[in-house]
This record gives structure tokens, C-alpha cells and sequence, in this order.
């Protein structure tokens, strides 16, 4: 009873999270449909990965005949957060989590979920977090193939206008941090200049390594001119 006590308890503290990824992940799937991808690849690729940043550029390297070198390097720069999510992530787990709960757990730690079980109060058992996955999992899915769906049957313009959908969820995310700290600013205007630079500058470099090479230009910039100092760390 207490593990159903907890899986719904999880289920209903997902509830935000999944209605969150539904609205983002249509533009995901509107934008999947758009490159060529198909509503069940589109599917597919939402159902197994929930990033939705690995995947928007994930579609982009498909779409331009990108190697899999190319996708594993750009996969391993955007995804490398969520290892540390994990590293942090395990100092609040229950005692239940073994190794298969661990393994299994990994496969939904995004940034949202991160958040919740990180600052729930008592530790978080793996019938919690599995509550949680299970609802955020199914809206992330859903949008997208509602997203592919529509995709299919709507106007080109409405489908160029919706599309915008994902990439305002990247904005949203960036101008809170950017707006209280100017070092995050900054950092955010390198890797914006950068990016320009790669685009009508640098064309021999693909859309996957223009990637990598603006994000470790853009962090080893804020590491050495914005160091954390011992008592912020503290």
C-alpha cells in the first residue's frame, strides 16, 4: 500500500510537469515533421530520449545527413548536465533505490523532474519518481505526436509559426538566470555571437559541431572570467 501511496503521489506531484511537456513537445513534433522526420519516428524519438534540446538538434543533424559521430559528440555537450543531475540527485534517494531502480530512474531525469524530487522534504523512493516519469513521460510523448499530427494537415505558415513553439521554451529558460546575473548574460551573448559567426562565417561547419564548438567556447569564457569563488560555493 505505501509503494501506491507514493506512486500516486508522484503521479499528481507530475501532474504540472507532464501539462508543461504537452504544450513544448507539439512544437517539437511540428518541428520533427517539418525536417522529413515521420509522426511515429517523431514518436519514437520522444518516447525513448526526453531532452528536448538533445532532440531539436538531434532532428536537425537527421535532417541534414549528419554522421554519428556528429550526434554522439552534440548528444554527449547538451546531455552532460543530466549526469551531474544524477550524481546530485542520489544524495536524496531512499534507501529502496538499488542499482535497478538507479538504471531505470536515469531514463527520466530531466531538468523539471530534477527539481521536484531535489527539494522534496523526505527522501525520494523509486515508486515517487516512477509516478513522476509516468505522467511527464506520456505528456512529452503525447504533444509530440499530437504536434506530428497536426504538422501533416496544417498550412505550411501555420506550421512555420508553430514550430517557434520549442525554441521560446529555450528562450524562457535563459532570460530569468540571464536577467538576475549579468555573468550569465554575457555568457549567453558570447554563445549567440558565436553561433552567427558559425552560421554565415564559419558555413563549412555543420549545424551538430557548430553546436559543440558554442557551447565549450561559451563555458570555458564564463569559467575563466567568471569564476564561482569559494564562498559562493559554500
Amino acid at each position: 500500500m505505501k509503494k501506491d501511496s507514493e506512486f500516486l503521489s508522484g503521479m499528481a506531484a507530475g501532474i504540472p510537469i507532464g501539462l508543461g511537456y504537452l504544450s513544448v513537445s507539439f512544437g517539437f513534433g511540428i518541428a520533427a515533421v517539418r525536417l522529413g522526420i515521420s509522426v511515429l519516428s517523431a514518436v519514437i524519438i520522444s518516447f525513448t530520449n526526453l531532452t528536448s534540446a538533445g532532440q531539436a538538434q538531434g532532428i536537425e543533424i537527421i535532417s541534414s545527413g549528419g554522421t554519428l559521430a556528429e550526434m554522439a559528440l552534440v548528444q554527449l555537450v547538451i546531455n552532460l548536465r543530466y549526469a551531474l543531475m544524477g550524481i546530485s540527485l542520489s544524495q536524496n534517494l531512499d534507501k529502496g533505490f538499488t542499482l535497478r531502480h538507479r538504471l531505470i530512474a536515469a531514463y527520466g531525469i530531466t531538468d523539471e523532474i530534477f527539481a521536484l524530487c531535489s527539494t522534496r522534504k523526505k527522501p525520494v523512493t523509486p515508486s515517487y519518481m516512477y509516478g513522476i516519469i509516468v505522467v511527464s513521460s506520456f505528456g512529452w510523448t503525447a504533444g509530440t505526436f499530437l504536434g506530428a499530427a497536426a504538422g501533416e494537415i496544417l498550412p505550411a505558415e501555420l506550421i512555420a509559426a508553430m514550430g517557434l513553439m520549442l525554441y521560446g521554451m529555450f528562450i524562457a529558460i535563459i532570460v530569468p538566470p540571464a536577467a538576475e546575473k549579468r555573468s550569465v548574460l554575457l555568457v549567453v551573448i558570447c554563445a549567440s555571437g558565436l553561433s552567427i559567426l558559425c552560421k554565415y562565417v564559419l558555413t563549412f561547419m555543420s549545424g551538430g559541431f557548430a553546436v559543440i564548438f558554442c557551447g565549450m567556447a561559451a563555458s570555458l569564457v564564463g569559467a575563466v572570467f567568471f569564476p564561482i569563488k569559494e564562498e559562493q560555493k559554500e
